[in-house]
């Protein structure tokens, strides 16, 4: 182990004596050299205690740190909790945090070409071009923008656009290669000349996830999208009537199934509580209730309203009706509806099962 050749082990000394204190005076001295020399061991880069209070306590005495992979762990215990992720790019407002917060990587488009010639007066090493030079990448640069197409101009404005609001949604990205195919092919019929694309772009992410049957709302897409909902409308119409069928897709209703178990989510209800509810609508239907003409949003508040109830996490009208976007009034109207059928299957069902005593034929007169 003494042997200076062996650089793994003479690695591992110097390592170890950085943390472990040591008695002679010989160490000490190459510790410092070698901290000097390795500024990253100056201030080691160590998990960070944050506040962060989960909703259920792991242990006795939880005591949580955010380690290197972006994750909460308890010391005590060593339950991972939950990530710590960050969605959106720091801001900066002057010379020093642009400096600082400058993106380096090359940002490259997702399709056509990547080599874009631009006018410039210099080259690579910093060298003035001469003017012949620079007369010549001039009118490269030119006939390169006019090899561009409309086309080609309409996906690089509306693929960032698209990219972004599928991020606000937090959608999926087969969702958002849906929508992707369904813009290109609107494009390609010309649906989107004389007309607005972002509102196309909002339709595209909207035929998508109900081609899907993702849990998100029209309302929520055109909350996002910042764009008045008459504009989405007509941009759908026109995907759903010319876009869609070339595709082979369908646009699918809304199942109310799935909207349970996201409001259910939304309202932090226990999973029994949301199975509870789904078996009283599949009561409820097989009642005779009908769906056509309802909204499956009020549905799926009902329900949950109603499996709710009479538990210790009942909920109020108002805080199911504000999380599912609909009125008191017609959730109330809903909770009747489904109450009555799934009461009228119950009592039928009680009927059949029930069985009568048998009269002996003697006692027949």
């Amino acid at each position: 182990m003494e042997d200076s050749n062996d650089k793994g082990v003479t690695f591992i000394k110097k390592r170890k004596n950085v943390f472990i204190s040591s008695h002679k005076n010989q160490n000490n001295i190459n510790n410092k050299n070698y901290i000097n020399n390795n500024k990253s061991l100056k201030n080691p880069r160590r998990p960070t205690e944050l506040e962060y209070t989960p909703d259920e306590p792991c242990c006795r005495d939880p005591k949580l740190i955010l380690n290197n992979s972006s994750e909460f762990v308890c010391i005590n215990c060593g339950t991972v909790l939950a990530p710590f992720l960050i969605n959106s790019e720091r801001r900066a407002y002057n010379a020093s945090e642009i400096s600082s917060r400058r993106r380096t990587e090359p940002l490259w488009r997702c399709f056509g070409n990547r080599t874009i010639i631009g006018s410039f007066n210099t080259d690579a090493r910093g060298k003035q071009l001469q003017p012949n030079r620079r007369a010549l990448f001039a009118r490269l640069s030119k006939i390169q923008g006019s090899l561009i197409n409309s086309l080609e101009r309409n996906y690089w404005e509306a693929k960032p656009k698209l990219s972004t609001l599928s991020n606000r949604l937090a959608i999926p990205n087969f969702i958002q290669e849906t929508a992707w195919s369904i813009y290109k092919i609107a494009a390609k019929k010309k649906l989107t000349m004389g007309r607005s694309i972002e509102g196309f772009i909002a339709a595209s992410v909207y035929a998508a996830i109900r081609v899907h049957q993702y849990p998100r709302l029209l309302e929520e897409v055109v909350d996002f999208s910042l764009l008045p909902l008459r504009n989405i409308h007509k941009s759908l119409a026109l995907i759903v009537r010319e876009v869609l069928p070339e595709l082979g897709l369908r646009y699918s209703p809304i199942c109310s199934e799935r909207l349970i178990f996201r409001f259910g989510n939304e309202l932090k209800l226990s999973m029994p509580i949301q199975q509870k509810a789904k078996k009283l609508l599949f009561t409820a239907r097989r009642a005779g209730l009908e769906r056509t003409g309802k909204d499956p949003k009020g549905i799926a508040a009902a329900t949950l309203y109603l499996a709710a109830k009479d538990t210790e996490e009942k909920r109020t009208q108002s805080n199911i009706a504000q999380i599912a976007r609909i009125t008191e009034v017609t959730l109330r109207t809903r909770a009747k509806q489904i109450w009555s059928y799934s009461q009228r299957r119950l009592r039928s069902k009680h009927v059949i099962t029930t069985t009568t005593p048998k009269i002996p034929p003697s006692d027949i007169k």
